[in-house]
C-alpha cells in the first residue's frame, strides 16, 4: 500500500495581534482612575467606580478626542525644569528656532497638539487665536510618523530619576486604531504600566464593592 504523505505546514505565525491584545488585557487591570486635568479639548472618558485619585505629581499625560486626534503634556509637582528641558532639546533637534519667552509661554500650559515642525507657527499665536484654532493632534499613524514616541522618549529622559506618572485619557467614542497608536508609543518607550482617566462614577447599590465603601473600606 502506498504510503500517505502529510502536507508540510508552515508554522511560523505573525504573534503581533496576540501580543497587542495581551498588552491591552494587562493595561486594563491595572488602572481605572479618576483625575480631572485641564483639558486642550473637549474629552468624553468613560465611567468608572474606582476610588482611587490621582494626585498633582510628576506625570506624563496623553488623550485623544473623539475624531482620533491626540495630544501631548506634562505635569509637575514642584520643578517645571523637566517641561523646560523638552522643549529646548526638541528646539535645539529640529532647529525650530523657538525663543526663550515661548519656551516660558509653553512651561505655563504644557500641551501639544500639533506636529513638530507647526510648533513655533503656533506658539507665535496670541491667546484669543490660540482658542479659536483647532489643533490637528499629533502625528501617531505609524511607527515613521508617529511624533508620541519622541514626545514621551524626550519626557522621559528629563524625569529621570523621578517617579513619573503615565496616564492615558481617551474620549468613550475613540476608535481602538487611535488607542493602539498610542500604545505603541509607549512600547516604543518600553512603558507596560499606566493609568487610565475614567470619569467618576457612583458605586451601584449592594454591590460587594459598595458594601466595602459602605464598611469605609
Amino acid at each position: 500500500m502506498p504510503s500517505v504523505k502529510i502536507p508540510k505546514h508552515d508554522t511560523e505565525n505573525d504573534m503581533t495581534p496576540f501580543v497587542d491584545v495581551a498588552f491591552l488585557i494587562l493595561a486594563f487591570f491595572i488602572m481605572a482612575t479618576k483625575f480631572k486635568p485641564p483639558d486642550a479639548v473637549e474629552i468624553n472618558p468613560p465611567s468608572s467606580v474606582s476610588s482611587k485619585e490621582l494626585q498633582q505629581k510628576d506625570g506624563i499625560m496623553v488623550s485623544m478626542d473623539k475624531d482620533g486626534r491626540t495630544f501631548f503634556a506634562m505635569q509637575v509637582e514642584k520643578d517645571p525644569a523637566p517641561i523646560q528641558a523638552v522643549l529646548q532639546n526638541m528646539n535645539t533637534e529640529r532647529n525650530l528656532g523657538l525663543t526663550d519667552g515661548e519656551i516660558a509661554e509653553f512651561i505655563k500650559d504644557p500641551v501639544v497638539g500639533v506636529p513638530i515642525a507647526q510648533l513655533k507657527q503656533y506658539m507665535g499665536l496670541s491667546e484669543d487665536q490660540k482658542k479659536s484654532f483647532r489643533m490637528p493632534g499629533i502625528p501617531v499613524e505609524d511607527s515613521a510618523t508617529n511624533e508620541l514616541y519622541i514626545w514621551v522618549r524626550d519626557a522621559v529622559s528629563a524625569f529621570s530619576g523621578k517617579k513619573i506618572n503615565y496616564m492615558i485619557k481617551g474620549d468613550n467614542n475613540a476608535k481602538y486604531p487611535n488607542f493602539k497608536n498610542v500604545l505603541s508609543a509607549f512600547k516604543r518607550n518600553e512603558i507596560f504600566k499606566f493609568q487610565l482617566i475614567t470619569a467618576p462614577e457612583d458605586v451601584p447599590v449592594g454591590t460587594e464593592l459598595y458594601k466595602v465603601r459602605r464598611a469605609g473600606g
